[in-house]
């Protein structure tokens, strides 16, 4: 099922499988990915209860092993309504017999979309029912189209970000896993990061200590996407790997995959969320469109 939010400006569509934003749409021109399965049939999945990719697809929790697959099992659960208004929508889901077989914790997890003036706020809510310390972790995924207007190539746009800075890139390996290895990733003029395809032919880059907010943009166009993610320390960029696709994903994280060679305990990471018996965790981050 898919739902419509609203205001004077901008129009989003969100599916309940995986609380997906598939549209984003602004003076009738959509910003977000299509989802050619051609280059990548998703939009904009939601990363829960993990952001990447685990070893093998495992990992333990004091010991006891488990399998999840790539960015956790949210964004392949149909969601529940929670609540709609015009300009917002809530949705959500809970555990199951089939979830506590890949993550062993009783929880809630939400999803709100709220629409402010030409921006979309994107809040996460998790709230943990077990009667132990919940260890999650979670992400945004959204691609975006590249170029946004006519006349314009992939070429032509740039990733900028607010501030300057000297962000470490994080050493992945060809299985897409953390190395342990980090290294500045140099910007142009501490704050640009030029769009090419072979870009992206080692698979995504991960970027940490940057700033908290990046615009794409081409300065021989009119339109822009801004993102702000204040509560999440690590960016991903990508788009498919060693192809011309013509979007890219810009993605905030809250943790990092897991590390080559290592099934890693949940408990051990200090990347993870903790929660305590009934904590309650929000994070919010927001896209803009210019």
């Amino acid at each position: 099922m898919e739902y419509t939010i609203e205001n004077e400006t901008i129009q989003a569509v969100i599916c309940d499988a995986g609380a997906e934003l598939i549209s984003l749409k602004k003076d009738d021109v959509d910003y977000l990915w299509s989802g050619d399965p051609a280059y990548w049939k998703e939009h904009a999945p939601v990363l829960f209860p993990f952001a990447g990719r685990l070893c093998d697809e495992q990992y333990t929790v004091h010991g006891k092993p488990y399998r999840m697959p790539i960015h956790g099992f949210a964004k392949r659960q149909i969601f529940s309504l929670v609540e709609q208004k015009t300009d917002s929508l809530t949705l959500g889901i809970s555990d199951t017999d089939e979830t506590r077989e890949q993550y062993p914790f009783s929880f809630d997890f939400q999803v709100t979309y709220t629409l402010y003036g030409s921006s979309l706020d994107i809040a996460y809510e998790v709230q943990n029912h077990s009667d132990e310390i919940m260890y999650f972790g979670l992400g945004g995924h959204p691609g975006f189209r590249v170029p946004l207007e006519p006349g314009l190539a992939f070429e032509d746009y740039y990733l900028e970000f607010a501030d300057r800075c000297r962000p470490d890139r994080i050493g992945m390996s060809d299985r897409v896993l953390v190395t342990g290895d980090r290294r500045e990733y140099p910007l142009e003029d501490g704050r640009r990061i030029r769009l090419h395809h072979d870009l992206f032919d080692q698979d995504a880059i991960v970027l940490a200590n940057m700033s908290d907010m990046v615009t794409l943009r081409s300065d021989r166009g009119s339109r822009s996407v801004t993102l702000s993610y204040p509560g999440m320390p690590y960016l991903g960029i990508w788009h498919a790997v060693k192809t011309n696709a013509p979007y890219v994903a810009i993605e905030p994280w809250m943790n990092l995959p897991a590390r080559d060679g290592i099934v890693e305990d949940f408990a051990a990471r200090s990347d993870l969320g903790r929660l305590d018996v009934d904590g309650y965790y929000a994070n919010v981050w927001s896209i803009g469109l210019q």
